[in-house]
């Protein structure tokens, strides 16, 4: 199961560094998802139901970290943006993440790994 849109964002947020608290989370979500409060709290107990984060007690907060691979996710996404959209039977080229602010550079040959098993499997 992938992530939503909008539970991908929050998931950038804990990739890039995590824990985080859920009103940490939604100062960050609130300008590019514009929702309430009470939306990202939603939002977050609906990902903690589908394994993508955890949740721990920090005193009386609740902290967020991310459960699901920054990589594979992505490649995942990857995939089916270029089956779906471009209607590619191949893997989109690992070059056009080179300048991506959510992977290093080391991630990028896990990611194109990824990219190829995935399109092995579809062959099968």
């Amino acid at each position: 199961m992938q992530p939503t849109a909008p539970e991908l964002e929050i998931l950038k947020l804990l990739w890039q560094k995590h824990p985080k608290t859920a009103r940490e989370l939604h100062d960050e979500v609130e300008g590019v998802l514009g929702w309430s409060y009470s939306s990202t709290r939603k939002t977050l107990e609906r990902m903690g139901d589908k394994g993508f984060v955890s949740m721990e007690f920090k005193g009386n907060k609740k902290i967020y970290f991310a459960q699901i691979e920054k990589v594979k996710t992505l490649a995942a996404f990857a995939q089916d943006f270029a089956k779906r959209v471009f209607e590619l039977d191949t893997p989109l080229p690992v070059a056009m993440f080179t300048d991506s602010k959510l992977i290093n550079d080391s991630e990028i040959a896990d990611l194109e790994k990824l990219l190829k098993d995935l399109q092995k499997e579809q062959e099968e």
